[in-house]
């Protein structure tokens, strides 16, 4: 979701919906994929990468959390979850990390912009954990209210 925001606030802040993503690849690529406008293999994909890799990061530290805390698997505490994950995540982008390692996108979006692109994030932590909590009422895990039950039951002798 949150590479579906950059791309439409690239198409009206840059007029380009590459652009923001092209922008994540200058730690790879310098300073010029900053200004790079226009799709391409080297750019796109790249920065599209990077951007995906980072989010996956993410999302693994929010699962790791909701899994060592399992009252954050109800709506309303995940969803201030994943918006605190997408606020850290925030911080460490752009006042931990190095500006050779920063975003990039930064350079070719507004603030408004980035604080959309970090809130679509967290709409997307929050919907993907939402879709597959046991916890929900439709999920096959939770018939009858019991606890998921393992995939496989352990044997006597282990």
């Amino acid at each position: 979701m949150s590479a579906v925001a950059l791309a439409l606030a690239g198409r009206r802040e840059a007029r380009s919906a590459a652009a923001p993503l092209n922008a994540v690849s200058h730690w790879y690529w310098g300073p010029r994929a900053l200004w790079r406008q226009g799709v391409d293999g080297k750019h796109t994909l790249a920065g599209y990468a990077t951007h995906h890799g980072a989010s996956v990061f993410w999302a693994a530290l929010f699962a790791a959390l909701l899994e060592r805390r399992p009252a954050l698997n109800t709506p309303q505490p995940l969803v201030y979850a994943s918006a605190a994950t997408a606020a850290v995540a925030c911080f460490v982008d752009f006042q931990l990390t190095p500006k050779r390692l920063t975003p990039g996108f930064e350079h070719r979006l507004s603030r408004p912009a980035l604080a959309a692109t970090y809130l679509a994030f967290a709409a997307g932590l929050a919907l993907g954990a939402l879709a597959t909590s046991p916890h929900r009422p439709h999920h096959p895990a939770a018939r009858n209210g019991r606890p998921p039950t393992p995939l496989r039951q352990a044997s006597p002798d282990e």
